[in-house]
């Protein structure tokens, strides 16, 4: 029934209009009462983006099972989970990609729910680091990170509608952040010179985390 519910409302949508769809157009389509399409969906916006819920319990059940993986690489595997939503219906995936572009309250319902897959994200690695100081700052940033590099590679991969390979867009934006944030660039980061080298090195004020840790490594590279 959800996805009869959603196939109906996104039609419509299609057809006249987000704005111009009501709830009663949605459940008179797919032959059903208000109350079941409320039982399923709290409003219009979360119709048109059905799938995410289920994605996010995969991503916490995937994050409950890693173990002791590197943080990053299981944070970067996660999300690969909704790339694999998306990528599973490409024609459903770049319509809803163009609709939201065009509502804008679909967009703010968006970002509401990308800001939810950073949050279980960030919680997986404060778990890791710990929930103080740098460890909760630490978890913070590389969840932003990652999410911000996913998304870049799965809307390039959207805007080209849904040509190409999506897969190895998003895993060439996220090898950025393991290259900035997984263990061998700790470990780099962390590594004395054999010879005692001091490296000193000057950041702008309100730089942001990862590119000092960019710039450090880049240097201790040149000593």
């Amino acid at each position: 029934m959800r996805e009869v519910l959603a196939e109906a409302a996104f039609a419509l949508f299609l057809e006249r209009g987000f704005e111009q769809t009501t709830v009663d157009d949605i459940v008179a389509r797919a032959g059903v009462g208000r109350r079941s399409f409320f039982r399923y969906f709290p409003s219009k916006e979360d119709a048109v983006f059905p799938d995410h819920e289920r994605c996010l319990a995969d991503m916490t059940a995937f994050l409950a099972t890693v173990g002791d993986m590197d943080p990053v690489d299981a944070v970067c595997d996660a999300a690969r989970l909704v790339l694999r939503m998306y990528s599973a219906n490409p024609e459903f995936s770049v319509q809803r990609y163009r609709l939201t572009r065009e509502v804008p309250g679909l967009r703010t319902y968006e970002l509401s729910v990308v800001r939810r897959y950073e949050q279980t994200l960030a919680g997986h690695l404060r778990g890791r680091y710990g929930e103080s100081g740098d460890g909760a700052l630490r978890a913070e940033v590389i969840a932003a990170s990652v999410v911000a590099a996913h998304n870049n590679g799965l809307r390039t991969w959207l805007r080209s509608g849904g040509e190409g390979d999506a897969e190895a867009a998003v895993d060439h934006a996220l090898a950025l952040v393991r290259q900035v944030w997984g263990s061998a660039a700790a470990a780099g980061a962390s590594m004395p010179s054999s010879e005692g080298d001091v490296v000193v090195m000057v950041a702008a004020k309100g730089a942001p985390m990862w590119r000092v840790v960019q710039q450090v490594e880049a240097a201790i590279g040149q000593v």
